[in-house]
């Protein structure tokens, strides 16, 4: 019954928090979620109702990694890096997206650490409910989310939401935080990408411009840049510099 209970009021949770309304340090907007639950007669919880709460929180996670960490941004420079050497569908969605989870992981491990020590560790042992969970759980990921959102962006989103100014960052609703941290996210993958394209767009000029001048009017300058492209990456060790630079920019 503690199982179903519990499965039962983190899916309740999940829900409070994509709708904005998940509890704020020093509130407690749950706090009569037992009293709830015991009322709506989900003191028991079948198995088959239990599978698809869990099957609920699952749909949710991919959500939860793509807009709450650094996977935005990690994609969209390595799918631009790819757009730039124009070599199609190489490397596949498959590997570009392997490569983006295991970075986000990497990224993103000091944050989990400290959800890992500070909020899971202490709930699974029971000292802590759900709510304190919550709140300890979203507290690393809104500071990593802080760091990285710009303050325009933020404005942005709490003048729309009809917020006024709040006495600290952390009053601020992830309803508000996740989309202005997700437009910022953007924003920073668009400039490297930029700054990814020039080198290769150099390149297709000064090939373009050689086979004009030498009447070769009938090849693509792009299948006889392509090879060259794929030289100078390799030449300079582009993956390592990609990454490098993706990984410093979260610092």
């Amino acid at each position: 019954m503690r199982a179903s209970r519990a499965v039962v009021r983190l899916a309740a949770l999940v829900a409070f928090a994509a709708a904005g309304l998940a509890p704020l340090p020093g509130q407690s907007v749950l706090s009569d979620l037992d009293t709830l639950l015991g009322r709506a007669g989900l003191d028991h919880v079948s198995p088959a109702l239990e599978v698809l709460l869990l099957l609920t929180l699952l749909a949710v996670a991919p959500t939860l990694l793509v807009l709450t960490t650094s996977f935005t941004r990690v994609i969209v420079v390595l799918s631009f890096l790819r757009s730039a050497i124009a070599t199609q569908n190489v490397p596949p969605n498959q590997v570009l997206v392997a490569l983006a989870l295991f970075l986000t992981f990497f990224i993103m491990a000091p944050v989990f650490q400290t959800i890992g020590q500070e909020a899971l560790t202490p709930f699974l042992a029971g000292t802590i409910g759900e709510v304190e969970f919550w709140e300890r759980a979203a507290t690393p990921v809104r500071q990593f989310m802080l760091r990285q959102t710009r303050e325009a962006d933020l404005a942005l989103f709490m003048g729309m939401a009809g917020m006024a100014e709040v006495d600290s960052p952390e009053h601020i609703p992830l309803y508000v935080l996740v989309p202005a941290f997700a437009i910022s996210e953007l924003k920073t993958a668009f400039q490297i990408g930029f700054l990814l394209f020039l080198p290769f767009l150099v390149l297709d000029m000064v090939v373009a411009s050689s086979l004009m001048a030498m009447g070769m009017f009938m090849i693509p300058p792009m299948m006889v840049s392509l090879p060259f492209k794929l030289l100078l990456f390799v030449t300079v060790d582009g993956w390592h510099l990609v990454v490098q630079s993706l990984l410093t920019s979260f610092r």
